[in-house]
């Protein structure tokens, strides 16, 4: 896709990099883009008062908790200024949306999973329309080689193979009941994949290639994906702008 090409040219340097720290860079390159965005479209010292205006109708409430009908007047008073506020809000928002939806498409295209390198095994599954039974058979090009029968049981509304090899794009064909779906599987030294699903109508519900999920943040014991690692990089970076960039 284009947009793909063109994140391709602006991200090139982080593909060279480890993941870990692509990710990072990534996150704090989008972060600063958004608060920047969000500086210089909003009338940043309204956003002050309007905020200022929530913690002063809050910190009311508290104290009226023993009025119920005051601290609930103070409360609509809150949520009116945090509606205007979340209006003025709206403007980076809509600006940022899109780009933001690309980038991580794109990322997710580089960093949700493992490459399968040359002479690997690895897995491929196709997934059936309920009560499908019977035998499906892979067909593999020449440089890819099936470990087993290529024909195969659907059990469970499902069928599966193991597979290896050499270096490239491979097309892998399934056929059931004369019905004909294709699906790619790269092969790389690198780090490159190709998208591990693809759904069809038919029979054959859905073809998934078998890379493992990446994981690139060891956060306490619990090993996180890219877009987690993102998450919580993305949040700290915002909330060190925000107040080194006086945004509200």
């Amino acid at each position: 896709m284009a947009y793909f090409d063109f994140l391709n040219i602006i991200f090139a340097p982080l593909l060279k990099l480890p993941v870990a720290l692509a990710v990072i860079i990534l996150a704090f390159i989008v972060s600063s883009i958004v608060i920047i965005i969000t500086k210089y479209t909003t009338d940043q010292s309204l956003m002050k008062k309007l905020k200022d205006d929530m913690k002063e109708h809050q910190k009311r409430v508290k104290e009226l908790k023993h009025e119920p009908a005051k601290a609930m007047e103070a409360q609509k008073k809150a949520m009116e200024v945090n509606m205007q506020y979340l209006t003025h809000s709206l403007k980076p928002t809509l600006i940022t949306l899109i780009p933001i939806i690309f980038i991580f498409a794109w990322a997710n295209s580089h960093f949700a999973y493992e490459s399968i390198k040359p002479g690997q095994e690895f897995s491929v599954t196709a997934f059936f329309e309920k009560n499908i039974n019977g035998n499906t058979e892979l067909i593999a090009q020449d440089g890819l080689g099936i470990i087993g029968a290529k024909s195969q049981k659907i059990e469970n509304s499902q069928a599966a193979w193991k597979l290896k090899g050499e270096e490239g794009e491979h097309v892998l064909e399934f056929v059931y009941d004369g019905e004909k779906r294709q699906h790619n599987v790269l092969i790389s030294s690198g780090s490159k994949y190709l998208a591990p699903a693809k759904k069809f109508d038919g029979a054959i519900k859905l073809i998934q290639i078998g890379y493992k999920p990446k994981k690139i943040l060891n956060l306490f014991g619990l090993k996180l994906s890219w877009i987690w690692t993102y998450i919580i990089l993305s949040i700290i970076f915002t909330t060190v702008l925000r107040k080194l960039l006086k945004v509200y």
